[in-house]
């Protein structure tokens, strides 16, 4: 007998070896057609299964279907395959490489004479829907790694085919066939193609083979899948709202920057642009300043044994600019951390001097791929509000719950409030004994509770010198941002010889913790952008307000209104144009103006001012004063 438990605790019991979908189907007619796949096992140990899977022994087992998230997952998967038999079916020549899933759907690479069309997108998506009706079985079987290999190779498809040979020779591999396709793949996958009914294809967009860019070129043909078309549905919705969102888009229609040919990956800030960022770097400025960081400033570039005493050299050199002169190497920083250490190792420090906080807004280069490069959210050169903090192990949990509630009230005044908190653990491959590591985590983990932060563990995801919080912003359309961090660095004070004298007159090194709030500022501003598409508090605004005159007759008092709020420090606009003052109010209305100051013949005879707001909101007549001090409430409360 074979005793099968499910999750509700109960149990079925079978005289014989039983498949996950015979389990389903003694449950009842419409589980076993709901089932997707099945979890056996469980812990660690649970691993997701076809329907068709075979048990032979006692095991815990839970059917999947649409609800459960593995279940959406199984769909996407073989969503991808199913785009890829379509392919087969349209263009047979096309070879398949990969199609894993991602995130809110899949993609699949293929190698491809031409570039695919739009028109090509439509047939295919098309040819998809015909197979999925089809409800054509997905059946698995499993070869040796060498007559797969003479399989793939005998079909044509050399790309499948070397990533067999890349599989130990004495492993079996596993196939999946649906109709006339076959595809290489671990699975699970759905019974069948009907199980597949949502899904849309997005687009195509470049890749190379492996990832490698001495590769060639494949065409990458993304597309997502949901279990539900009101879910399809609402995710298209959600792709609507985030293009109209775009920072590339309200960047260029609201004069705010622009990424140049000539220097890819870098931005220019045009006036308006640079007017948020500064009112963003001033605003963090005040937040080092308050909270007894000093702000310091290390060079560009830095010679390259400097990088090889941190490790930088070796791991990350592919990803660093560099330059040499007079026979010495040099590299432009791709982060601020070694120049801060060189900064603390300049005259004695003592046990009683620290915690020592330094913060910067240090500009930093990375050689990113060109194909990941993406408006000012993904760039080359960037400016983080770097800061470290040089403690003794006793002082890590409360500098950590500090900067936790720190993080918390910056995100506020910039209007993120959801935040989703994730403490990496350790590694298996560490420095640092296991104790120093306990402190260490123990430290972070306290830090949110003392915030009231709930968090997830990610076991085995921090670095090799010490662990770290994740902290990632949800913003308006859900979508996640991995902004600030906090990390805890035993090995590069060490390794750059960074010591303090301790209470027992004895050379220590210091605990370094690696933080940032907003990570990189380019990014930052490039997700405020489309967080408030493109409308920013007023605070951040870089025009806060118009003043616009209806005729030449309020010409001198309205430059009279103009210069009186800038004199207060408000960064206000005239518009003396002579235009209809309708035409006047939309098109600063399409520059998301916060205020238009509206002034005609009778405003000026009361010395009053007309108020309109963001939104077509009439606010009405009201003095000068009046107004002034409504818009300073509002930068004062960030409105």
């Amino acid at each position: 007998m074979i005793s099968i438990q499910l999750p509700d605790g109960s149990k079925r019991e079978f005289p014989g070896p039983v498949t996950v979908g015979e389990v389903a189907a003694s449950i009842g007619a419409g589980l076993a057609k709901a089932a997707l796949a099945g979890r056996v096992g469980q812990g660690d140990a649970a691993r997701l299964v076809d329907t068709s899977y075979r048990i032979e022994a006692d095991t815990p087992l839970a059917i999947i279907t649409e609800k459960d998230a593995d279940g959406l997952d199984v769909i996407r998967h073989s969503t991808a395959h199913l785009l890829a038999y379509a392919v087969k079916e349209l263009f047979p020549e096309a070879q398949v490489t990969i199609g894993p899933t991602i995130e809110d759907g899949f993609y699949y690479d293929f190698a491809y004479k031409r570039p695919f069309t739009p028109e090509d997108l439509e047939a295919i998506e098309k040819k998809m829907a015909e197979l999925a009706k089809k409800d054509e079985k997905v059946e698995r079987r499993v070869l040796p790694r060498d007559e797969a290999v003479a399989y793939f190779k005998s079909l044509g498809e050399h790309y499948k085919a070397e990533i067999i040979e890349s599989i130990p020779a004495d492993q079996d591999v596993s196939l999946y066939s649906e109709g006339a396709f076959t595809d290489l793949c671990r699975g699970p996958h759905v019974p069948s193609t009907g199980k597949l009914k949502h899904f849309k294809l997005m687009k195509v967009a470049g890749a190379y083979w492996r990832g490698d860019h001495r590769n060639e070129q494949l065409q990458r043909v993304y597309g997502t899948a949901w279990t539900t078309k009101d879910d399809l549905q609402q995710y298209l919705h959600r792709l609507e709202e985030a293009e109209k969102r775009d920072h590339r888009k309200l960047g260029r229609e609201l004069d705010l920057f622009h990424i140049d040919e000539h220097a890819p990956g870098v931005v220019f800030w045009h006036p308006k642009g640079w007017t948020v960022w500064q009112a963003v770097e001033q605003y963090m400025r005040g937040v080092y300043r308050d909270n007894g960081y000093q702000e310091v400033k290390g060079p560009q570039i830095l010679d390259k044994t400097l990088w090889e005493k941190t490790g930088h050299w070796d791991k990350y050199r592919e990803n660093m600019f560099t330059t040499e002169s007079e026979k010495r190497d040099y590299a432009l920083k791709p982060m601020n951390c070694p120049g801060h250490i060189l900064i603390f190792n300049q005259g004695i420090k003592s046990y009683r001097d620290l915690p020592i906080r330094y913060g910067e807004f240090g500009q930093c280069h990375r050689n990113e791929p060109t194909g990941g490069l993406h408006g000012i959210m993904r760039v080359r050169g960037f400016t983080q509000d770097d800061g470290h903090v040089f403690c003794t192990e006793d002082q890590i949990l409360q500098e950590c719950v500090d900067f936790t509630a720190l993080l918390q009230a910056v995100y506020k005044d910039f209007g993120f409030t959801d935040i989703i908190y994730k403490v990496a653990t350790r590694p298996a491959q560490r420095i640092g004994s296991d104790e120093v590591w306990d402190k260490a985590e123990q430290a972070l983990m306290e830090s949110l509770r003392a915030t009231n932060s709930e968090f997830t563990i990610a076991p085995g995801d921090g670095a090799f010198y010490g662990p770290k919080i994740e902290y990632t912003l949800k913003d308006a359309l859900g979508r996640h941002w991995q902004c600030g961090t906090i990390q805890v660095d035993f090995s590069m004070p060490q390794r750059l010889g960074a010591e303090y004298v301790a209470d027992t007159s004895e050379r220590r090194h210091p605990v370094m913790l690696h933080r940032a709030i907003l990570g990189s500022l380019e990014r930052f501003i490039g997700i405020l952008i489309e967080q408030h598409a493109g409308a920013l508090p007023i605070w951040l605004a870089p025009v806060q307000a118009v003043v616009l005159n209806i005729t030449d007759a309020q010409a001198d008092y309205a430059q009279e209104i103009t210069k009186s709020l800038q004199k207060q420090g408000l960064r206000v606009q005239l518009d003396l144009r002579n235009e209809k003052i309708t035409y006047k109010i939309r098109e600063h209305s399409l520059q998301k103006v916060p205020y238009f100051i509206v002034v005609g013949d009778k405003e000026k005879a009361d010395g009053t001012v007309a108020v309109r707001a963001r939104g077509n909101q009439n606010l009405g007549v009201m003095s000068l004063d009046d107004f002034s001090q409504k818009i300073s409430q509002d930068i004062v409360s960030k409105a």
